[in-house]
């Protein structure tokens, strides 16, 4: 069980080692301005924004932080907030935040982030991830790629986002990408998301080919849906910071203790993996025991627990936190606290 005999900080300051670096392609290259740029993926043209900060070494290997955003949401969605970019500065962050996929035919949709359950509508329990009449949600998100219900991707009523392309094969594409024309330390690249973002950012964690490439990951007000409880695909695990909001009606994360799922408030009744199950998955995979306890990080108004005891970063590879806020992201707390989560992290 844990001990606090020191406070997060200093435990962070004395314990983390030297860093190494794996540097990308790019150093020893000019560093790239800000800006919108595309890349060939799956047969699309995706879009993402890239944030350097101005004072960067541009042949010093940089943390990289990608970043994805919500249901209907875009590149600017989180790099429009002078917080998030802001903080990245302080902290020598390069942040890539791409744009989903929808708004362009076949679909002319929300854009989106496909992962599991979302586009089939079926939970990891085989069950329906809504509870509508026969399956299906009250509104109709159907996106075209995913065919008529019961002959393409879409199985029910319940699905929601694209079928138009891998959004795995995309993260992979642009980690290389951003490699080739920035000084990244290829290992530090950390993955954020919020709301559909943060559900996707989860479902990569779980993902062997994407979660090999990832240092840390932090959903923000995003679960996976019902059923999907597995664990960090990479072996030697894979840290997490998740923020939920306990007055969210769109994406609850439960009660404290509560492993069963969750359902929304409206009228589609969505369910998700509730936040104690998915973290509790996370620390088992860490051999973490014993029921959760508070730890001291985070913003005033949001509480953080967690059953593992810190590790070299100074705080628990597994951090349940849980702010009193609805559907929202509150940067002001919330950036911060994951920028800080990632930079801890040392090379392994």
């Amino acid at each position: 069980m844990h001990t606090k005999t020191m406070t997060a900080a200093l435990m962070a300051a004395l314990a983390l080692p030297a860093l190494a670096e794996t540097p990308s392609a790019g150093c020893g290259t000019a560093s790239p301005s800000s800006g919108t740029f595309t890349l060939a993926s799956d047969g699309l043209t995706r879009t993402y924004r890239l944030h350097v900060p101005v004072a960067l070494d541009a042949a010093k290997p940089a943390p990289l932080a990608l970043i994805f955003h919500g249901w209907g949401g875009d590149e600017n969605e989180f790099l429009a907030d002078p917080v998030v970019t802001s903080e990245a500065d302080k902290r020598g962050f390069v942040l890539a935040a791409a744009r989903g996929v929808g708004s362009g035919a076949p679909d002319d949709n929300y854009n989106s982030w496909t992962f599991r359950g979302s586009a089939t509508g079926i939970g990891g329990d085989g069950q329906p991830i809504c509870d509508g009449a026969a399956g299906e949600a009250k509104t109709n998100y159907a996106y075209a790629s995913c065919g008529p219900v019961g002959e393409g991707v879409a199985q029910n009523g319940c699905s929601w986002t694209q079928c138009q392309a891998d959004d795995a094969a995309f993260v992979g594409s642009l980690i290389d990408e951003i490699g080739k024309t920035a000084c990244i330390d290829l290992d530090r690249v950390f993955m954020a998301g919020g709301s559909n973002g943060g559900m996707f950012t989860w479902d990569m964690g779980q993902t062997p080919e994407v979660a090999s490439r990832l240092r840390a990951i932090a959903p923000l007000i995003g679960l996976p849906h019902n059923g999907f409880l597995d664990g960090p695909a990479r072996p030697d695990g894979l840290p997490v910071l998740v923020i939920t909001g306990m007055q969210d009606p769109t994406v609850p994360p439960g009660n404290w203790g509560d492993m069963g799922p969750t359902t929304t408030a409206d009228a589609d009744l969505y369910h998700y993996t509730g936040a104690s199950a998915i973290t509790g998955v996370w620390a088992k995979a860490q051999a973490c025991e014993g029921e959760p306890v508070k730890v001291d990080f985070g913003a005033d108004g949001i509480e953080c627990r967690s059953s593992c005891d810190a590790d070299a970063s100074g705080l628990p590879p597994v951090l349940d936190c849980r702010a009193q806020m609805a559907h929202d992201y509150d940067f002001a707390k919330t950036w911060p606290m994951i920028l800080d989560f990632f930079a801890r992290q040392p090379q392994r």
